[in-house]
């Protein structure tokens, strides 16, 4: 996990944030794009500088990349789960975390339980010569235990937008599909590009995206989630916290005066009747919109899709490609 969380703060917090940043995809690009709605050059420079200095040779542990063509995969993350399916070596995945549900075929491969700490028994009884992990401090004990078995791992992270590129190609290095990885960052960056051009002169909106309540977390600049709403046309209040998703507090919130908030359907009710929330004015206007999660909250090939449905959430009536 990169250093976002805070020091001193309770085991418990650490856990949830870990959690948290996992089921977001908080790991875990495209066509780059700036944190900073309103400022696109700056943005689109800082990213490709981000692009042009990510080692594909090398995992988010440290272990070097070596490529190969595996053919027997165990992938505990989502992401790369559905990267693999894309490639068009599903059919290699032998084991997945419970997590993976995308695309459908991926639900028939046998789930070997949690994402975070797996079962190390689990993972060796699939038998892989590949495995593929989330890169968490939590995942370190796991990724050793296997390794000392013989079995080759790769942790990766994905927090923006250029680490899904960069876990796209080194899935194809690591599978022998390094055209099919090149034709999928392609697509990827096509589609957003897509939606940025369309989006280009419009309102921008600020926005306020909601992860969690106590403590009351956001997604910050450092997040994938983040250049999306930036695509789609809005301005995440947060986008000046370097951090994936930072801890604030509903103050600070109140005086950053959304225009938006975008949370999980089953949060949208909950905080359009909470009093406490009703001192915001995007609550007061109905302006607590509800996006997709299974599309939106993890970084994946349909991100395009993903900064669209956030379009239309935003600019109702806009024509999207």
């Amino acid at each position: 996990m990169s250093a976002f969380l805070l020091s001193g703060e309770p085991a418990i917090h650490r856990r949830m944030r870990r959690v948290i940043r996992f089921a977001l995809g908080t790991v875990l690009v495209a066509c780059a794009v700036g944190c900073r709605a309103g400022d696109t050059s700056t943005g689109d420079q800082a990213d490709a500088t981000h692009r042009a200095t990510i080692d594909l040779t090398r995992d988010d542990y440290g272990v070097a990349v070596v490529p190969g063509a595996a053919q027997r995969i165990v992938s505990l993350n989502p992401t790369t789960t559905e990267i693999l399916f894309a490639l068009g070596v599903g059919d290699r995945i032998v084991g997945r975390s419970r997590w993976d549900q995308w695309p459908e075929a991926a639900r028939r491969v046998p789930a070997l339980g949690d994402a975070i700490r797996p079962s190390v028994e689990q993972v060796l009884a699939a038998r892989p010569d590949l495995v593929l992990l989330y890169a968490s401090g939590d995942n370190r004990a796991a990724a050793a235990a296997l390794g000392g078995a013989g079995i080759t791992v790769v942790a990766l992270r994905v927090d923006r937008i250029a680490d899904f590129e960069r876990c796209v190609r080194v899935l194809g290095a690591l599978t022998g599909r390094d055209e099919a990885a090149r034709a999928a960052v392609d697509s990827v960056r096509r589609s957003l590009a897509s939606v940025r051009v369309a989006m280009q002169g419009a309102p921008r909106p600020s926005v306020f995206l909601h992860v969690w309540d106590n403590p009351l977390m956001a997604i910050g600049g450092g997040s994938f989630l983040s250049e999306l709403v930036d695509i789609a046309g809005g301005r995440n209040v947060y986008a000046d916290r370097p951090e994936p998703s930072p801890q604030v507090s509903f103050e600070d919130l109140v005086r950053r005066d959304p225009d938006a908030i975008l949370a999980g359907p089953l949060e949208v009710t909950r905080l359009a009747a909470d009093a406490r929330w009703q001192a915001l004015r995007a609550v007061q206007q109905g302006r607590v919109l509800a996006y997709d999660t299974a599309l939106v909250a993890r970084p994946s090939m349909r991100l395009g899709e993903a900064a669209r449905s956030l379009a239309r959430l935003l600019h109702p009536g806009a024509v999207l490609p």
